[in-house]
């Protein structure tokens, strides 16, 4: 049997590595410009490799009763490790993936296909422009896991952004976003006061050290106009192998302070991680 060989090539906005696993016989891990994006095992799509993935993943198991397809719009391709994940666990779903960069597009698609019948469409376009022009009450989730690099840009993360994702979400419907930050957290703070304008339902997801402001990494924003399900989120996150925490209500709102929402002719990406720390956590 022949050993899967890395694949590296330089896409529309950097150079995009494909690495095989050698652990797992395919499973690849994928990075742009050294930074890694994405884990994908074809052989287990429910698989999810990176902690902050498996945080997205448990919010996508609660949102509704297990198995119910659901209509996904993915801001943010990668490797298409969620899109994989909610086909496989959630049959039926009705997937959009809207990725910047043909090229890495391209190069997933080629080398990491997905099934015929996972139903994902592919969509090469900025994730605003897509997210403007969409139309409204679309969406049960929407999953937002866009770096530019390392960072999340600027027009991601204004109120008009969050404005439009409330108009395409339906009633029901969940907020997902992979953020990055470190203490004091000025960027994830205006995030949650962003967000808070158009949705009445918060919570965070994060390692107690990132909280606690020990180091730079991941956090999972969850926003919703519906209680959502944290007894649930918060025993599942507590097994994981890196537990982190389920912060909401009074204690979100105080971690939040006196953040304001974020203008878009005040918006900036989020913060450079140090040197060797951009998490994947």
């Amino acid at each position: 049997m022949n050993e899967p060989i890395p694949v590296s090539r330089a896409v529309d906005h950097g150079f995009a590595k494909l690495m095989p696993d050698v652990d797992r016989e395919r499973a690849w891990l994928l990075t742009v410009d050294g930074a890694p994006q994405s884990y994908v095992d074809l052989d287990e799509p429910t698989h999810l490799e990176f902690e902050y993935a498996r945080r997205l993943g448990h919010v996508l198991d609660t949102v509704t009763r297990a198995g119910r397809p659901l209509d996904a719009l993915h801001l943010g391709g990668g490797a298409f490790t969620l899109p994989r994940y909610l086909a496989a666990t959630r049959p039926g779903s009705r997937q959009d993936v809207v990725e910047a960069d043909r090229g890495l597009l391209d190069l997933v698609a080629e080398h990491l296909p997905l099934p015929d019948d996972a139903g994902v469409t592919l969509h090469a376009a900025d994730a605003r422009r897509w997210l403007e022009a969409a139309p409204d009450d679309s969406a049960d989730v929407l999953v937002a896991d866009v770096f530019g690099g390392s960072r999340v840009p600027a027009h991601l993360t204004s109120l008009g952004y969050a404005r439009e994702a409330g108009r395409v979400l339906r009633d029901g419907g969940v907020y997902l976003a992979n953020l990055a930050d470190a203490a004091p957290f000025a960027f994830l703070r205006s995030q949650l006061a962003t967000f808070a304008e158009v949705f009445p339902e918060l919570v965070l997801i994060a390692e107690p050290g990132v909280l606690r402001g020990r180091r730079f990494g991941n956090a999972v924003l969850v926003a919703a106009r519906h209680p959502l399900d944290t007894a649930a989120l918060a025993r599942r996150t507590a097994a994981d192998a890196f537990p982190a925490r389920v912060e909401h209500g009074a204690a979100l709102r105080d971690f939040t302070g006196d953040a304001r929402p974020v203008r878009d002719e005040d918006a900036v990406p989020s913060p450079v991680p140090p040197d060797g720390a951009f998490g994947i956590g």
